[in-house]
């Protein structure tokens, strides 16, 4: 009864998701934007310490990548010279280069995918003068070739086998402008009622509105009288029912963001994408990554296991490299040329 309890459908408190779903964009058309897609994702993706005031995610990075999650919410501080990631002043025994290294990794053994990061300084009020530049270097040092840091909205076959990278500094940008975008997160809880019927609105207008604008809808909250994990509770079964009604047939609900989700409404977001396009002659619609196309038939039956069947997240493997012919790391003249 405690197991169930701490798992549902739509809520997961537990370490490992109940679900493995790391493919699951080889299906789709590379001619889609991102702006189309429905993409699951959590927030305050590496808080895992803190206790239940602070802790908003169960599952670690590979865990969440493997189960399908495929927009990434990272929080830093500049401490010591590197970009630490924090939850307001608790430290989450990680740092943003390993963060982007483990990411990357997943990536090089999953090509047909894309990640989406949003980079964000935590507590920018005490900002620290060298925050940008920091970041800017752990970019290119990390990054090299596999990282998307223009502005425009890229297509799927753009960005396979990269990170996204979502943010607008103070004086230059990093990645698609983070506040251009349309974005509800109201995040401070004073009643979960009032939580819910924002994040539907904020559903629907995603589902019927500007295809070329990307819509970004917090599920997660936190407030003087609830937590992460009472609000997750409470709104991410009500989403998963929305979901429900409006199932089978395609729908645009752009990025989901929440916590401790549970594998059923992972399931719904990704299965809203709808079934690949039909092929057209001359022009490939849809992701051809060998290894990836011999898996496909395995990946049909096994994408969402009936019941509460526990499928272990595939072995991190070896892939094909991203680098895109540079030797060293570029210089200041070059910088731009590092970024795809």
């Amino acid at each position: 009864m405690e197991t169930w309890s701490r798992r549902s459908a739509a809520f997961d408190c537990v370490p490992q998701p109940a679900a493995c779903c790391p493919d699951w964009m080889a299906e789709l058309p590379d001619a889609l934007p991102l702006s189309h897609l429905s993409i699951p994702g959590t927030h305050d993706s590496l808080s895992l310490f803190g206790g239940r005031r602070l802790r908003c995610q169960s599952w670690g990075l590979e865990a969440q990548l493997a189960a399908g999650i495929r927009f990434l919410d990272v929080r830093c501080k500049l401490s010591r010279g590197e970009l630490r990631i924090y939850h307001l002043c608790t430290f989450q025994r990680a740092s943003l280069r390993g963060v982007l290294r483990r990411t990357l990794h997943f990536l090089r053994a999953h090509p047909s995918e894309a990640v989406l990061m949003r980079i964000k300084e935590e507590l920018p009020i005490f900002s620290q003068p060298g925050f940008a530049a920091q970041l800017h270097r752990c970019l290119l040092e990390e990054g090299q070739g596999c990282v998307w840091c223009r502005e425009e909205v890229p297509t799927l076959g753009q960005v396979r086998g990269k990170i996204v990278v979502l943010e607008a500094l103070a004086r230059e940008v990093l990645g698609i402008p983070y506040e251009q975008l349309s974005i509800s997160d109201a995040w401070n809880v004073l009643s979960l009622e009032r939580k819910w019927a924002r994040v539907q609105r904020h559903l629907e207008k995603a589902a019927s509105g500007d295809p070329t604008t990307m819509y970004l809808t917090f599920c997660s909250g936190n407030g003087l009288f609830t937590c992460p994990e009472e609000v997750a509770r409470f709104v991410n079964p009500r989403c998963c029912q929305h979901l429900r009604r409006r199932g089978g047939q395609p729908m645009r609900w752009g990025v989901v963001i929440m916590d401790f989700p549970g594998s059923g409404l992972l399931r719904l977001i990704v299965e809203s994408n709808g079934p690949a396009a039909p092929s057209t002659p001359g022009a490939p619609s849809r992701h051809r990554g060998g290894r990836q196309d011999r898996r496909r038939g395995q990946r049909s039956s096994a994408r969402w296991p009936s019941g509460r069947t526990l499928l272990p997240a595939p072995r991190p493997a070896g892939g094909p490299q991203c680098l895109e012919g540079k030797s060293g790391f570029p210089g200041p003249a070059d910088h731009r040329q590092a970024f795809v």
